[in-house]
């Protein structure tokens, strides 16, 4: 049986080119998740499939290697507890993917060794970016979203901490944190 999974990193994203690509390939059951791909912890659908490959008649499918797993680390780990339960693995724009050979197996390596390298130069790149958008003056980061004049100003007039809370929409930690600042 072939058993797909898809994923994308943010909920804004799409899901549907993948399992459309899935669904061709031939999966006939396929877990699906909106999760960042940089650590297998809390990707509940990834556990999902793990759990419900069998043995050597099952095939774990993915569009592309990334979708998977973002580091040589975790994809290897994944790869291992696949092969220990006699799963195939397969993966649809890497052709030649088939970790029962030991070509597969040295072009998993090769391609799990770039998708990680490719990660990251991208955090590198962004980095960069921020780096340079501060010394521009240009990035301050995000706009305080508590306005610690209004949370000093009702703390003085005797006004609680869960009361300033529930006025402005904000945390209890939050008004803490504005009058300790």
């Amino acid at each position: 049986m072939l058993i797909g999974y898809a994923r994308v990193s943010s909920v804004g994203q799409s899901l549907e080119v993948q399992l459309d690509a899935l669904r061709e390939a031939g999966c006939e059951k396929v877990f699906a998740e909106k999760k960042s791909g940089t650590s297998t912890s809390g990707r509940d659908a990834l556990a999902e499939a793990l759990d419900f490959v069998r043995d050597s008649s099952d095939t774990l499918v993915v569009t592309r290697l990334d979708r998977l797993a973002r580091s040589a680390g975790d994809l290897h780990a994944i790869v291992a507890k696949l092969s220990h339960k006699g799963v195939g693995f397969k993966c649809l724009q890497q052709g030649g993917m088939d970790t029962s050979t030991s070509t597969g197996k040295l072009l998993l390596g090769v391609l799990a060794s770039i998708a990680e390298f490719e990660t990251d130069i991208r955090k590198e790149r962004q980095r960069e970016g921020i780096d340079k958008a501060k010394a521009n003056g240009v990035y301050k980061g995000r706009k305080p979203s508590v306005d610690t004049a209004t949370v000093r100003a009702l703390h003085s007039e005797g006004i609680g901490a869960s009361s300033i809370a529930k006025r402005l929409g904000i945390g209890r930690a939050s008004v803490y944190r504005a009058l300790g600042a």
